[in-house]
């Protein structure tokens, strides 16, 4: 399997640096990963080195808790945007959905017309790790009739990551037009693979060159 069309080379660590970004990018266009995913900050950096390569800038919004206001997180949206980023994951709002609030789907909404209108794509992330499996199925249906366009696992920066069950979970939960974002702990080839299988059609990892290292020996 080639996994580097899957995978977004991904670093959200508090602590990298411009020489971080940097190398994340050129990774990305030596071993053709579909795309990276930087902190809000370096955006416009990663969007300089990119060029013209082919590779989908990601950027994240209301992240790692979500509970932030709306307005901040449609302003931190447009920024993203304005400063080149092809694709936001946006942390929703658990908290409200924890208190069954209808505002919870209004705000996936409000972000997913943003993006839209200006032919960007919204992921939503949905943290698995602290909902129940009936929760996520009305998270992803929620999702769904809100118009994001993919729905997303984990930030990373809870308990638990992705896990292949929950993927499974979310991909019968969701239209077909609807995409799977794994994230959270993919560290290894196996890892990543299984994820695929189960139905994740993108993988966010810190990990992506190793894996695809390793993958790249196995066909040796």
């Amino acid at each position: 399997m080639n996994l580097a069309p899957y995978i977004e080379h991904t670093n959200l660590s508090p602590t990298l640096t411009i020489g971080t970004i940097d190398a994340l990018v050129e990774e990305a266009k030596q071993f053709g990963f579909l795309g990276v995913c930087v902190p809000p900050f370096w955006v416009k950096r990663a969007r300089r080195e990119i060029g013209t390569a082919n590779i989908i800038l990601v950027t994240v919004a209301g992240f790692p808790l979500g509970y932030n206001m709306t307005e901040t997180k449609l302003d931190e949206i447009k920024r993203a945007i304005d400063n080149g980023a092809d694709e936001i994951d946006v942390v929703w709002n658990i908290s409200s959905f924890k208190t069954h609030l209808p505002w919870t789907k209004i705000e996936v909404a409000k972000c997913s017309k943003l993006a839209h209108d200006h032919q960007k794509l919204l992921k939503v992330i949905i943290e698995t790790a602290y909902l129940s499996n009936e929760e996520i199925v009305q998270a992803c249906k929620l999702c769904a009739d809100a118009g994001a366009d993919f729905v997303k696992t984990s930030t990373g920066f809870a308990a638990g990551g992705a896990r292949a069950e929950h993927i499974a979970l979310m991909k019968n939960s969701l239209p077909p037009s609807v995409g799977i974002k794994a994230s959270g702990g993919i560290k290894t080839l196996q890892d990543a693979t299984g994820m695929i299988e189960a139905g994740a059609t993108r993988i966010g990892t810190s990990s992506a060159v190793s894996i695809i290292q390793t993958n790249q020996l196995l066909k040796v």
